[in-house]
């Protein structure tokens, strides 16, 4: 388990470098998780004991956002200063979520060749 654990973080650290090398506009993090992805995809699965790592970080997810809420406290000022643009910011991608879900549904359904109810 501790390979996994480790490859996981090395992914990690892997896209926090290149990020870093290239100035790419894309969360370290991100990049690292594409790089697990493609790696699983040349491989053709998810090892048992990396699933069983990834099961194990998830089942603790909400102790990583401690420090992230943390953050959010500390500046709570500077978030006060700003607070319409963020709410413009939360409302507008929340409605575009909404829409980009929906139309995926829609498209995957016709896709599939699934019937529509209406």
């Amino acid at each position: 388990m501790l390979f996994y654990l480790t490859l996981i973080l090395s992914c990690q650290l892997a896209g926090e470098l290149l990020v870093a090398a290239s100035g790419l506009p894309v969360p370290g993090p991100v990049l690292g998780m594409a790089l697990l992805f493609a790696g699983l995809v040349i491989r053709g699965g998810i090892p048992e004991g990396l699933a069983e790592v990834g099961d194990a970080l998830l089942s603790h997810l909400s102790l990583l956002f401690v420090p992230a809420g943390v953050g959010v406290i500390v500046h709570f000022s500077l978030i006060g200063t700003d607070a319409l643009p963020i709410s413009v910011a939360l409302v507008a991608s929340t409605l575009l979520t909404i829409a980009v879900t929906a139309a995926a549904m829609v498209f995957l359904t016709r896709l599939g060749g699934g019937r529509d109810d209406d």
